[in-house]
């Protein structure tokens, strides 16, 4: 506490410096007590406990940026990726007309607040707008020099317009086949153009932004099976010099797995070959993984029991664990939806079945896993 003192005397001086010393000792202990320590924690966003190690980013709609939702993305997020209005399909609906201000919006919000973007996702098998792969006369599908050229403009005008915002895409989506008899996906993508799509991709990509980050982007990359073909893929493109940067890995993980073994074991794997690695759409469902989408089956629950909270802060714990040893490669954490109110997993697999994968509440409030989170700083504070 600082006080101006008005010379009068030596007397005063003293009485005024020990009231002052006292009030000052009196304030120190008030700051230090728990209710003060707590406020203080309560100050500091995810971003700031995890500022020594990587970006936390967020996926977000035009309408994220509204009450709740943006005082939550602004305190705990420096990093961003548009969940869908990035997509061929939304952003690109024609041949001839573009969709852009719903991505403009993103953009400008990441701008205005200084906060990193990603680009979501240029070329994936899903929500690509049927014109892209028919033939203009109507019969059919276009030849493998019609895509690429269709392809190259998409890229050039959706890289471009970005060019400065956007440090990162996600150029090339989910290309790896589920069926692990196969390797790449069977998608109009590889029938009409073959491997040749991905590696055109990325050196389009790269000529449109030279400064931007290339990565290519699918889920189920910790299974060791499918992890193994991601790496195959991967390794050739580095292999034949094409244009690609790192790799992200879609962390829509669940309460069962994956272990830490395979987590760590992926990891090492993707970053041997020189490739930065992001985990991009982080979240931890309550329920095993499933493919195919369907109906809640009759009596099956969806409540959020103490137990199964449990299990989500412990996985919570242990993946965090793990980033913070991978710092050095690990280039981003970003969470697919804000928090339990709205998430993706309410609709699917399973229409109708509550989840709560995120570590904010259906309130925005911090929910157990986010103090576990964050709990490797509470020594340090």
């Amino acid at each position: 506490m600082k006080r101006k003192i008005i010379h009068a005397g030596f007397w005063l001086f003293g009485i005024l410096a020990f009231i002052g010393c006292k009030n000052n000792s009196e304030s120190n202990e008030q700051d230090s007590s728990p209710s003060s320590v707590s406020e203080s924690k309560q100050e500091k966003g995810l971003k700031d406990y995890y500022s020594d190690y990587f970006p936390m980013g967020v996926a977000v709609a035009p309408n994220s940026f509204e009450g709740e939702s943006k005082d939550l993305i602004l305190k705990h997020f420096n990093s961003m990726t548009p969940e869908n209005v990035m997509k061929m399909g939304v952003i690109h609906p024609e041949m001839d007309r573009y969709n852009w201000e719903p991505a403009d919006k993103i953009a400008n919000f990441a701008r205005e607040n200084n906060m990193k973007l990603r680009g979501h996702a240029l070329v994936w098998h899903q929500q690509t707008g049927g014109w892209i792969f028919e033939a203009e006369n109507g019969n059919g599908k276009v030849s493998k020099e019609v895509l690429l050229q269709r392809m190259k403009s998409h890229i050039d005008s959706v890289v471009k317009r970005y060019k400065g915002t956007i440090y990162a895409w996600d150029v090339v989506n989910e290309a790896i086949a589920d069926d692990s008899t196969q390797f790449l996906r069977k998608s109009d993508w590889y029938t009409i153009a073959g491997e040749d799509f991905i590696i055109k991709a990325f050196e389009y990509a790269r000529e449109a932004d030279p400064e931007a980050k290339l990565y290519y982007n699918d889920y189920n990359a910790i299974i060791p099976e499918k992890r193994d073909r991601i790496y195959k893929l991967l390794k050739m493109l580095v292999d034949r010099n094409v244009p690609i940067d790192g790799v992200g890995i879609q962390g829509h993980w669940s309460i069962y797995g994956p272990s830490e073994e395979e987590l760590r074991k992926a990891i090492d794997m993707y970053s041997s070959l020189g490739l930065d690695v992001q985990i991009t759409e982080l979240d931890v469902s309550l329920y095993p993984w499933e493919k195919e989408q369907r109906e809640l089956k009759p009596g099956e629950s969806d409540e959020f029991t103490p137990e199964l909270e449990q299990k989500q802060i412990e996985k919570y714990d242990m993946f965090f664990e793990v980033f913070r040893d991978y710092k050095d490669v690990l280039t981003g954490v970003t969470f697919w939806n804000i928090s339990d109110r709205a998430t993706w997993l309410d609709r699917y697999p399973v229409a109708g079945r509550k989840n709560y994968p995120l570590l904010f509440d259906e309130n925005f409030e911090p929910k157990k896993a986010y103090w576990e989170v964050v709990e490797f700083e509470k020594e340090n504070d």
